[in-house]
Order: structure tokens, then sequence, then C-alpha cells
């Protein structure tokens, strides 16, 4: 009973970062038992609790082989982590709240109307019901694609179980493998497979979307008038950021003095740097151009209400868009003869300082207390903060107050900025009147 007052008094963003750290604490005291890792032993705290912050934000970074170290139950642990990190906890309760038979209270879907950016209460169960549906089916379906080919290389048992774990964590935008020392690191060993390729990159990109996106599309299908303005802006985004910087990877790497990159390499980095953290060629092989781009397309992250973490490519639109709109010289931001509302004009500038405060600030303390280049620094924070998990071998050497540092950055970009925000200061009323005006120059 004393649980449920407290949870009455709890705000629905307080409740979403709360349960987060409730599922890491969890997973982090499973993968500490002797069942957990191959050697019996039990993991360390620090590889306990890394591992589980990774896979619950859905990140990827890793300070242990997954293969190796860890046990089939121990991987089942961090695929559960990665299922239900993906979805949201809150969604995830929800749904058990319903397979039980029992009535969804307002404050839940209250709660999880804010844990998945729904513009309205109503309709939520029906939008979760096909949440789930939908994650069901595409990971069911990816894990069927995927399953020729690695029954073919592992095996019926080991083969049906890597198909399976790899179709999670890819639609989930984890990055966690299998393959291990024998796969040659992440997806290397299938660099020039085309069905693991497309399979992959599907299943990133379904759930990058956002699953308003989704539902969206289910509803009004080729009839793209009808889309939201939201949808619009999102597969947009969505189209610039894996093509363009597919087709720099391509020029860059094979114009430069680096090792050639096959067109297929350069499209499945540009899908996977934003959101996911597999990789199919050696990141430390990219020229610094290259890596720069993968910098800024790790922090943008995916769609609002995705599996996906970072700015968001609706923040990335709104920040373009004011920009335009100053350089035209118009009072309002607008698209599409829509007008954006001044509230999330400024919500998208506070998100974007402080993921710029955070990146540099973090990677200045990892590189001062690891004695690491920043250039290194910069990539292993990029995508810490928004949840990707590629890596130059950097996180597992760092210090424990740098993994500490990692750890805070892989929660803030799944959690998310404004919802971090929400939870520490409830909402105040508008002041009755405005101050008046100062003049500040600026430019």
């Amino acid at each position: 009973m004393h649980i449920f007052r407290l949870l009455g008094r709890l705000s629905s963003f307080q409740i979403i970062v709360l349960s987060f750290v409730f599922l890491i604490g969890a997973g982090a005291l499973l993968l500490m038992t002797p069942l957990a890792t191959q050697n019996g032993q039990g993991a360390t705290p620090m590889a306990a609790l890394f591992t589980a912050v990774s896979a619950s934000c859905v990140t990827g970074l890793t300070v242990v082989d997954t293969a190796s170290y860890w046990s089939f139950f121990g991987q089942c642990v961090i695929l559960l982590l990665i299922q239900i990190g993906g979805l949201g906890v809150v969604t995830m309760a929800v749904a058990i709240t319903m397979g039980a038979g029992m009535h969804v209270s307002l404050m839940q879907r209250s709660t999880m109307q804010d844990a998945i950016s729904a513009p309205q209460i109503g309709g939520i169960v029906r939008l979760l019901r096909f949440i789930l549906k939908f994650t069901a089916s595409v990971e069911l379906f990816g894990a069927l694609l995927l399953m020729p080919v690695f029954v073919r290389d592992y095996g019926w048992a080991q083969g049906s179980w890597m198909a399976f774990f790899h179709s999670i964590s890819a639609f989930c935008n984890a990055g966690f493998d299998l393959m291990g020392p024998r796969g040659g690191g992440s997806l290397m060993a299938y660099a020039a497979d085309p069905l693991v390729n497309l399979t992959i990159m599907g299943l990133i990109v379904a759930g990058g979307l956002g699953f308003l996106t989704w539902a969206d599309l289910s509803v009004n299908r080729f009839h793209w008038r009808n889309w939201s303005l939201q949808t619009r802006i999102i597969l947009l985004m969505i189209a610039v950021l894996i093509f363009v910087p597919a087709i720099t990877f391509y020029m860059q790497e094979n114009m430069g003095t680096s090792s050639a990159m096959h067109f297929w390499q350069a499209l499945f980095q540009s899908v996977t740097t934003r959101t996911a953290g597999f990789n199919t060629m050696d990141i430390e092989d990219l020229s610094e151009g290259s890596r720069c781009i993968m910098i800024i397309l790790m922090l943008t992250g995916g769609a609002p209400g995705s599996t996906a973490g970072g700015i968001k490519t609706t923040t990335a639109f709104t920040l373009f868009m004011t920009m335009f709109a100053v350089l035209r010289m118009r009072d309002d931001v607008a698209c599409s003869s829509r007008r954006i509302p001044m509230e999330t004009v400024r919500q998208a500038l506070a998100i974007f300082m402080m993921y710029l405060f955070l990146f540099f600030g973090t990677s200045i303390c990892i590189g001062f207390l690891d004695h690491a280049s920043m250039f290194d620094a910069m990539v292993e924070v990029s995508s810490a903060l928004g949840t990707v998990g590629l890596s130059i071998g950097l996180t597992e050497n760092l210090c424990p107050f740098s993994k500490c540092l990692l750890m805070f950055l892989m929660y803030f970009g799944r959690v998310g900025a404004l919802t971090m925000i929400y939870a520490l200061h409830r909402r105040r009323k508008a002041a009755p009147c405005c101050l008046p005006a100062g003049k500040i120059t600026v430019g």
C-alpha cells in the first residue's frame, strides 16, 4: 500500500525515470549471479552494472565480450533487458496489466502517454496493442530472415538463438551481438552478405522510425497528404540522414588514403551509426572526416517515441527550420504551411544545449582522466549519449569513474532530456504578467 501511495505522489516523468533505475538494478543483480557467466563465478559489480545499463538503455557499449563472457542465462537476461528497455518499462508494465485482464488506470494511461510521446491520452490502450503486435511481427520476421545464414554457420540450436537475439537487438537499436572473436567483431564477418545487411538495416530503421510514425502509416497508408506533420518530418529526415552520409562515407573513404569501402558498407554504416551500434568494418580504419560524420549522426539519433536515443530527428529539424526562419527574417518557424509552436522551438534549443554541454564536458573529463585523445573520447561519448554502442575499443580500458560517466550518459540518452527536466522540476504556472524586456545584442 505504501508503494502505491508513493507512486500516486510521483509525476509520470518521475515514474519513467525511476522505472529505468529499477530495471537496471534488477538486471545488474541477475548478471552478478553465478548462472550468468561462463566461468560460473558471476560477473564483477562493474561489469554487471555497465552491461545492465547498456542493455536497458539499448546502447551496446560493453566492457566484456557478450558471446564469450556471459552464459546462455546471462545472454537471456541481456536480451530481456534490451526488449524491455527498447519498448519502455512503463509500456511493458501496462502490457502485463492488460495481459492479466486488469483495468488500465488513468495514471497508467497518462504515464504511458508521456513514455511514448503520444499526442493524446485517448486511444492509448489501442496504440499499445498496435505496438506489441508490430514489435512481435517485425522481430519474428527479422529472425526468420536471419535464421538460414546463422543456422548454416552455427548449427540449428545456436544459429536459431543468434537469429532471434540479433533481430531483437537490431529492432531495439541496441547493437549487442553474439559473434565473439570468431565473427571478427560485430557483423564484420557478414560485411558482404546482402541478406544480413538488408535485414539488420531494415530492423534498425523500423525501430528508429518510432511507433507513432508506424501507427500513422498503418492508418493512412500511402495517402501522404493525410500523414501528420511529424510523420512527414521524420520520414524526410530519415531519408536525408541515411543516403547523404552514405554517399559521403563512400566518396571520402574511396578517394582518401584509407582502405576502400564498398557502398553496402557505407550504407550500413550510415544506418547503424545513428542508433544501433552494429558495424561491418573496423571504425579505427575510417578517416577522421568519416568519424566526424559518425559523431554528428550518433548525437542526432532516431525519432521520438522510438527505440532510438539521441537528440531526435524532429529536434534537429526544428533547429534547422529555426535557423532558416531567422535568415529569412521571419517571425514564425513554419513547415508545410504549419507554424511550429515557440514552446517546441525553446525545447529543441534546450535539448541541443544540454547534449552539447554533456558531450564536450564528458569528452574533456575522459580525455583528462584516461589520457586518451580528445577525438577518441568524443567518439565514445557520442556513442553513449546517443545510445548507439559503436566503439573504437576505448570503453573497456577506461577508469571506473569514466565508466560511470558513460553509464550516466547512456541513461540520460535513453530516458531523454525533457523527461529528466520534467522529472526534476514540476511545471510551474505561468506568471500573471510579463517582465519588462531587456535589450541584449547578439551576433
